[in-house]
């Protein structure tokens, strides 16, 4: 008789842990954080938000996320709002408030998704699996839309708006001008001096500039992306073919994927992930601004200017074709130094200094639905960003390499000095009497980059 009640009383134990690991399992699918990742990634998709743009939106997104969480945890030093959070606010909450009014007020003509989307987060929290109280919960979403207006208002004199005139580079030997086939001005030229989230100033990562015309180095990058980077190229391989179309889609939105493949393999937690995603996005934001500082300060032709110009380069080593013709069409900015590599690597820091380099994931492009590639590490998924560029026909390796360089620098700098360990400091910004600038509708703006 014991022994048939002591095998119950086992059986109703196993049964219990069961249960909690499934409820926990349940939770760990429906954090907050990755869910709204995926609801700005499909935000992203539907404005056709470019990857340069994409850069500040989810920057502005993650931001308010993590400053929100950490308001009420006080782990780690501000990235941007240090006052106090009411007690008792819902972590959960908050981040959800956070991410919705960021993104409602960077895309309000997908309000009502949105809306549905924090209804059903909110619902779910409140559920009685999760347990998380009313008043918990309406303290949350206070504090979370208090540190997204914060957040806003802070972004809103970034430099991003108003535009600048149009930027038509020049004609002189070397210089960018408009490229085929539309011809446009220059995309986003204030991003060049765009407010920074974590460097100093935007050349504070500033490359030396792309070699003379007259170099061995000049002749060799040029030659190698005339040959490789053709749209009638007899050497480049299916294989590199479809890495240069893959990559044409929204980087920032894949490595944000990347994370989160990685995050739900590793269990992160709530708080982790509010950190990991902060961290990310502010080094590809920092990257895009100190790449486009770059751009705008050398003014450098792209290939298939300097291919059709090549007898005035004074190099012998180099030979004109009037009608070379990239494989993708060339973007309509400045050529030195590559935004891809410089943003790639970026975030290939960041993710291989929290996880460690060596991590297997697989991505995915909306360029080329159905197509899945595979990676072991993520400087091999930075690696491939890189040379996509040269197989495309649009980027130099000098471009390339120097900006794989300059991200790496910026992924490093953003892990040493953001949302570090608090250890009973508070450091971040003072001052929260922002100027009012105009926002509303900036993830709307597809930057008019080809």
């Amino acid at each position: 008789m014991m022994n048939r009640i002591d095998m119950k009383r086992k059986l109703e134990l196993c049964l219990a842990v069961v249960a909690l690991v499934i409820a926990m399992s349940s939770f760990a699918r429906a954090d907050v954080v990755t869910e709204w990742n995926q609801n700005a990634q499909q935000a992203l998709l539907t404005a056709k938000t470019s990857p340069v743009v994409s850069t500040r939106v989810l920057a502005i997104m993650r931001v308010a996320m993590f400053d929100a969480v950490n308001g009420i945890e006080r782990r780690y030093t501000p990235i941007h709002v240090d006052f106090d959070a009411p007690p008792g606010a819902s972590r959960r909450a908050a981040a959800i408030q956070a991410a919705y009014a960021t993104l409602v007020k960077l895309f309000p003509s997908q309000k009502s998704t949105l809306d549905a989307q924090r209804d059903a987060s909110l619902n779910s929290i409140a559920s009685e699996e999760a347990v998380e109280n009313s008043q918990s919960i309406a303290r949350g979403i206070e504090w979370g839309q208090q540190v997204a207006d914060d957040i806003l208002a802070w972004r809103s004199t970034d430099g991003f708006t108003p535009a600048p005139p149009p930027f038509f580079g020049g004609t002189d030997v070397g210089q960018w001008r408009p490229t085929p086939p539309r011809f446009l001005p220059g995309a986003l030229p204030q991003w060049a001096h765009m407010t920074p989230w974590a460097m100093s100033s935007p050349d504070q990562f500033r490359p030396l500039g792309p070699p003379a015309l007259t170099s061995d180095q000049y002749a060799a990058d040029v030659n190698e992306v005339k040959e490789i980077g053709s749209n009638s190229s007899a050497t480049r391989t299916a294989d590199q073919t479809q890495i240069a179309v893959f990559w044409t889609g929204n980087a920032p939105a894949y490595w944000n994927r990347a994370a989160t493949a990685i995050s739900d393999q590793r269990h992160l937690t709530l708080s982790e992930n509010a950190r990991l995603f902060a961290l990310l996005n502010v080094g590809m934001a920092d990257a895009q601004i100190a790449c486009w500082d770059a751009k705008y300060a050398y003014v450098f032709w792209r290939p298939i200017t300097a291919i059709r110009l090549a007898s005035t380069d004074d190099n012998p080593n180099t030979i004109e074709d009037p009608s070379w013709t990239p494989l993708i069409v060339t973007p309509n900015f400045p050529e030195y130094p590559s935004g891809h590599a410089s943003v790639s690597n970026a975030a290939a820091t960041v993710l291989g200094a929290y996880f460690g380099n060596n991590a297997a994931f697989t991505l995915t492009s909306e360029v080329l639905p159905g197509v899945i590639r595979s990676y072991n590490s993520f400087t091999q998924a930075a690696e491939e960003a890189f040379n996509a560029r040269i197989y495309g026909g649009i980027h130099f390796r000098a471009a390339c390499r120097d900006a794989q360089l300059q991200g790496i620098q910026i992924g490093g700098f953003v892990m040493a000095n953001i949302a570090q360990s608090a250890k009973g400091k508070r450091t971040g910004q003072i001052n929260h009497q922002h100027p009012q600038g105009q926002i509303s509708g900036d993830g709307e703006n597809s930057g008019n980059d080809q």
